[in-house]
């Protein structure tokens, strides 16, 4: 079952642009720039259930070997992503025996019915994991890269992702980010530098930092990013203290909506956000 899945997944990567892991769907809609974009950050850790601080240790063995409710577990997450647009998946596995050779970024867009997904593989420990970044989006980019984020020890990663025109993209930035302080400046330099000649920017993810300190302590002090209440704790997810998963939007977007959805099927609670784009933006299409 391994291998044909990754012969599928060889076969989408052949569809699409270079780089890109998508579902093959012949009919993923255009960039509607008119509507308003429902957008989601939400670290799964690999389908596991952890309500409780005990659960680190006594589900432990969940990180690699499978276990019978972790579909159930999915559907259930899947069920939540169906109603967004854009959304950023953290922690997932690309298809190993924990997760019973389920590459869970696809299972998740396919159970969701969200047309694109791409998965970033970070740490490939072959048939025990595929620790992986996932995009799932209900609109076709313009294009999608992944990156490679600094670090003493590798496995962290982001995915740029760049929507409506060449000329005044919307990009989106999807990203898990280290623990290490120290690592994290680096990271987030890393990341300065690629949305440094952008108008309208998401950041997404797992920053394993609050907001006040990413954005007057990092390299992004150096831009005009609008964070959540500092009030949006996130983890853990039964007793949430730290806002440590964030959407970050330049002030081009409108927010009309944002929220820490109360819906407890990992360590972390899932991050929502609804933007809208600035006026005169679909004169440029």
């Amino acid at each position: 079952m391994y291998k044909r899945l990754r012969s599928q997944l060889e076969t989408f990567r052949t569809r699409e642009r270079p780089g890109s892991t998508c579902s093959g769907s012949e009919h993923v809609p255009d960039f509607e720039p008119h509507r308003h974009l429902r957008l989601l950050t939400f670290n799964i850790q690999v389908g596991i259930n952890t309500s409780s601080y005990h659960h680190y240790f006594t589900r432990s063995w969940q990180h690699v070997l499978p276990h019978r409710r972790r579909a159930k577990n999915l559907d259930r997450i899947a069920t939540l992503l169906s109603q967004y647009d854009v959304v950023a998946l953290q922690e997932c596995d690309g298809g190993s025996l924990r997760s019973g050779y389920i590459n869970q970024v696809q299972y998740l867009a396919e159970s969701a019915g969200i047309p694109y997904w791409y998965q970033q593989l970070n740490r490939n420990l072959g048939p025990v994991a595929q620790h992986s970044n996932g995009l799932l989006s209900r609109f076709r980019p313009l294009d999608v890269t992944e990156h490679k984020l600094p670090g003493l020890i590798p496995g962290r990663g982001a995915i740029i992702a760049r929507y409506g025109s060449e000329e005044d993209p919307l990009v989106l930035v999807l990203m898990h980010l280290s623990l290490s302080k120290s690592a994290q400046q680096r990271q987030l330099g890393y990341i300065r530098e690629q949305i440094g000649d952008y108008r309208h920017v998401v950041l997404m993810g797992d920053m394993n930092a609050h907001a006040e300190q990413l954005l007057t302590q990092t390299p992004l002090k150096e831009t005009d990013l609008v964070p959540l209440p500092e009030t949006a704790h996130s983890f853990p997810s039964w007793r949430p203290e730290k806002a440590l998963d964030h959407i970050l939007v330049s002030p081009s977007l409108e927010i009309r909506h944002s929220e820490v959805v109360s819906y407890p099927m990992s360590d972390h609670l899932p991050i929502a956000m609804d933007v809208a784009l600035p006026k005169g933006y679909l004169e440029t299409f």
